[in-house]
């Protein structure tokens, strides 16, 4: 390929990030994000740059930081850049958590 041509690159799909998501651990509860039902949606533009709408257990939640970091590092090279819209509304709530989850959270002793 010359310097002037650019090679198309198809954007990835929403599954392709979710699926790279799991590997984002809530480090209170040990639970991917994916399962704990913090993603409330995925947009991925023309650009290949994905935004997730994404909450988190509590709006007081210090660790967004990590969190927002663990994301950018799981989807890198999946996307060319990866966004997040804090979300507040619907406040997260148990009933948001998958079974894959609750299974996750029974084996470490919580009651769900």
């Amino acid at each position: 390929m010359s310097e002037n041509e650019t090679a198309t690159v198809k954007p990835a799909s929403e599954d392709e990030v979710r699926e790279a998501l799991y590997d984002v651990v809530d480090p209170e509860l040990g639970i991917d994000v994916v399962n704990l039902g913090l993603i409330y949606g995925i947009h991925v533009d023309d650009s290949n740059v994905a935004t997730l709408d994404m909450t988190l257990t509590s709006a007081a939640c210090p660790l967004t930081d990590v969190i927002e970091d663990q994301a950018k590092a799981a989807t890198d090279g999946i996307v060319n850049e990866l966004k997040i819209n804090w979300v507040w509304m619907p406040p997260w709530g148990p009933d948001k958590i998958t079974d894959d989850g609750r299974e996750q959270l029974r084996a470490l002793g919580f009651n769900v």
